[in-house]
């Protein structure tokens, strides 16, 4: 499946969670897209078909290829801990990942866009791979030349989540992985058992 580029807000219907952020238009119509999708008749959903559903929430939540996570989830369960929390650990410490909840970008499609023309920095050398992952005591800063690009200085200057696991320094405009964070400290509503469970079919 290609990366989608189409309407967030259909997507976000589609699986009852504004998963891209605050959304009007999934306020108006918090329910599926489609002719039926206001019909109050429930259709029955199977257990594979749940499971598959949370899988795809979280590849569109991270923005990830079929492959891509595939991967992710592959080095998840080799490492130690329990499976699911080590998968979103991983996703959240992918460095498109990062550079949105630094705030240096409002969105993961903005931080993505960043990181492949070569506005971020990791560790003070320029990497354009939004997908590398990043290790706990990593720093990462935006590139001498690009610290006044509009769409950096504006995110920054509505900047308002911070998170635990990461540090900020808004002079040197870089930040910096502390550790990898707990589940309980992930805002997003993902039930990574349902897909470990998948993948364990």
């Amino acid at each position: 499946m290609a990366r989608y580029t189409g309407p967030k807000s259909r997507i976000a219907r589609k699986f009852k969670d504004p998963i891209f952020g605050p959304d009007k238009n999934y306020e108006k119509k918090n329910y599926p897209p489609g002719m039926h999708g206001s019909s109050k008749r429930k259709k029955k959903v199977s257990e594979y078909g749940i499971q598959l559903t949370e899988k795809q929430k979280a590849k569109y939540t991270y923005g990830i290829l079929e492959r891509q996570f595939a991967n992710t989830f592959e080095k998840a369960s080799r490492k130690k801990g329990i499976t699911g929390e080590n998968l979103l650990q991983l996703l959240e410490a992918r460095l498109d990942n990062i550079v949105y909840r630094l705030g240096i970008a409002p969105t993961r499609d903005g931080a993505r866009q960043l990181v492949s023309h070569r506005h971020i920095t990791v560790n003070g050398k320029v990497t354009s791979i939004p997908s590398a992952t990043i290790k706990a005591g990593d720093e990462i800063g935006v590139r001498e030349k690009s610290k006044s690009l509009e769409i950096i200085t504006t995110s920054l200057a509505y900047r308002k989540n911070k998170y635990p696991w990461l540090e900020w320094n808004q002079e040197t405009m870089s930040g910096k992985l502390s550790s990898y964070p707990e589940r309980d400290q992930i805002p997003e509503n993902i039930k990574e058992q349902l897909i470990v469970e998948l993948y364990s079919k």
